[in-house]
């Protein structure tokens, strides 16, 4: 093992990620060490002066041969490597609006998968590079073709990189209206059904170069370091911003044994933001109290929902009817996603009112069958579409958006709701507290305060946006605010600032580093990122967590993983759900064909009727078609059994 963090590799770098795995030696050490001259008193840097004295040359002249070839390149290391970290935290000291500053979007989830940790930084990553004075890099999970399968709707799936990049640039140029210049690069990982959720595989750090290694944004930054081994992200980039999107706190006490599961994780959770981050930025105070943490809302929504709610209003103001459907939910179906709360509350609406309110249900998870019966096991008015984008023209003319989730951080869902001009009864919750400013967000701390609000927006008319209100959601309006103030309030703010543009303004005064942590907070926050690297590099350990067998170290190519469905969680996680996935999935294959059958079947029958032909020759096509599928079954057989022989 190597302890000396300042160790050249293979190809010449002082920071080489296999000699960081015992760095003791603090990342910053205050001011510049002066070179130091012969007699130079250093103080209390005296220890430092020796080693700035030595790795200038200035006591090897004793020193001959082999000997002192090896003692000056041991002190020439070590010297650039207090030159890289006092370089590293020049650059922390900049602001992040400078020009030239390059950020690195790092997050869990990618499209089609419609899920926040997918969509959001996305969407940051487009804004971000809007500014051509900035380069950005989005960098995205690979899956293998079997993972993709169980994750991504409509049997969507991806055979290159490239293809999947293509997917999400122009789902971002649509969404935005933006040239969306960013670079998009992929790291291994693979999907954990038992977690629902994608982990990465090998260290990820590597996907990034040195050379554009400044600002790292790390979406989820507890999930992408749970179990990560390798070069710390902290002494690879000059900046680190964690934001925080998901409350696992609450998705842990909800399971078996959920009181031990949440006060391990929480624990966790707070080692690994500390030792990885500069900083933590959480959506809302849903999330655990953090080291070095700030609250900011620092989301927004597209463009395409404001015009929908514009339009709107355009309607109500002629007096025309604008919307022609009653209430829904969109949200991946696991019933920590609100499925839950959901339920609960209808049923108490149900029993309280004997209204039996209909509610279309959009999404799609691994708890979806478990939630259509329980469903109707209460008799609830469900019906279940499967997963829809929430800008799909189909969902625009809902009036209501019912979210009763107690696990969000903040609910991006409600925020397009809103701001297309809908209803939303949620509950008072802080994930909601940003949004309860709006006349349209209908707030409820009890059963009967949720029938009462249901009841409200079912039998009236959201209030429309107003000219005033849509001009202060630009981007021109949300930039003249944001100069007038030093400080961006939370909460304190005359309206809900929801766009894109806005939060890309206020996300680089939030997550910049207000002042280099003392000395002994680094020491510690060494000795602990020791100790992370020490117990994941255990093979043994991370099975037994649940990081999957094989995931340590990088493979040769971010293509080359294939997952294994051996691998079913760990200690504390829920093994029937890993296998209910794969059941799942290995039912669909060997019902596609067919389905694929049934559906060439049907072509020909819409083909013969469109010809004219009668029920009669429509069943003779039909049998026909279905011989020569067998004939060619049967030839197939016979030419591989020959091939055998």
């Amino acid at each position: 093992m190597q302890v000396v963090p300042w160790q050249r590799n293979s190809s010449g770098q002082p920071d080489s990620p296999s000699a960081a795995n015992w760095d003791l030696v603090p990342r910053f050490f205050g001011e510049e060490l002066p070179h130091p001259t012969n007699g130079t008193n250093m103080g209390s840097s005296s220890s430092l002066a020796v080693f700035a004295r030595e790795a200038n040359g200035q006591e090897l002249a004793a020193a001959d041969g082999a000997d002192a070839d090896a003692q000056a390149n041991g002190y020439q290391q070590m010297s650039d490597y207090l030159d890289l970290l006092h370089s590293r935290k020049r650059a922390q000291q900049k602001s992040l609006r400078d020009p030239g500053r390059s950020v690195a979007i790092v997050t869990t989830a990618s499209l089609p998968w419609m899920t926040g940790t997918a969509v959001n930084p996305l969407l940051r990553a487009a804004y971000l590079a809007n500014n051509e004075d900035r380069q950005v890099t989005l960098l995205l999970p690979w899956l293998s073709k079997p993972d993709q399968e169980r994750v991504f709707p409509n049997s969507v799936t991806f055979d290159s990189p490239a293809d999947q990049e293509a997917f999400v640039r122009e789902w971002a140029q649509k969404r935005t209206g933006l040239a969306c210049s960013f670079k998009v690069r992929f790291y291994p990982g693979r999907y954990a059904p038992e977690k629902g959720s994608i982990l990465p595989v090998g260290d990820i750090t590597q996907y990034i170069p040195d050379a554009e290694a400044d600002v790292a944004v790390l979406e989820e930054p507890e999930h992408l370091n749970w179990y990560h081994h390798g070069r710390r992200w902290t002494d690879k980039f000059a900046h680190v911003v964690g934001v925080m999107h998901t409350n696992y706190l609450d998705y842990a006490r909800r399971e078996e044994r959920g009181a031990i599961k949440e006060a391990l994780l929480r624990h966790i959770n707070a080692w690994v933001c500390r030792i990885y981050c500069h900083k933590v930025i959480k959506l809302s105070d849903a999330v655990q109290p953090l080291p070095r943490q700030e609250t900011m809302f620092v989301h927004g929504v597209s463009p395409n929902f404001l015009r929908v709610g514009q339009e709107k209003a355009a309607a109500a103001a002629e007096g025309q009817h604008t919307w022609g459907k009653g209430a829904y939910f969109l949200g991946k179906v696991l019933w920590a996603k609100g499925y839950t709360e959901l339920l609960q509350r209808l049923q108490e609406h149900s029993s309280a009112t004997g209204q039996h309110v209909p509610v279309d249900v959009y999404g799609a998870g691994p708890d979806l069958q478990e939630v259509q019966q329980e469903a109707a096991s209460r008799r609830l008015n469900l019906q279940f579409n499967g997963p829809r984008d929430h800008a799909d023209a189909s969902l625009q003319d809902y009036k209501v958006f019912i979210n009763p989730s107690l696990s969000d951080v903040v609910a991006t869902t409600t925020a397009e709701a809103l701001a297309m001009g809908k209803f939303v009864v949620c509950a008072e919750h802080p994930s909601n507290k940003f949004f309860a400013q709006f006349p349209n967000c209908l707030v409820y701390r009890t059963p009967e305060e949720f029938s009462r609000c249901l009841q409200h927006a079912m039998q009236h008319e959201p209030q429309p946006l107003s000219p005033e209100q849509l001009r202060k959601l630009t981007w021109e309006d949300a930039t003249e605010r944001f100069l007038q103030k030093d400080v961006v309030a939370l909460w304190g703010v005359d309206v809900c600032k929801l766009t894109w543009e806005d939060a890309t303004e206020r996300f680089p005064q939030v997550a910049e580093l207000k002042q280099t942590p003392p000395l002994h907070e680094q020491l510690l926050d060494s000795f602990l990122a020791a100790a992370h690297q020490s117990l994941t590099s255990m093979e043994g350990l991370r099975v037994i967590a649940g990081a999957g067998a094989n995931t340590r170290d990088s493979p040769a190519s971010v293509t080359d993983y294939m997952p294994s469905e051996s691998d079913i969680g760990g200690l504390f996680d829920d093994h029937s759900r890993a296998k209910q996935t794969y059941s799942r999935t290995k039912a669909a294959k060997a019902a596609a064909p067919q389905a694929q059958q049934q559906q060439q079947q049907q072509q020909q029958q819409q083909v013969v009727l469109a010809r004219g032909g009668s029920a009669a020759s429509v069943a003779a096509a039909v049998a026909a078609a279905a011989e020569e599928e067998a004939a060619a079954a049967a030839a197939t057989a016979g030419g591989r059994a020959a091939r055998q022989q």
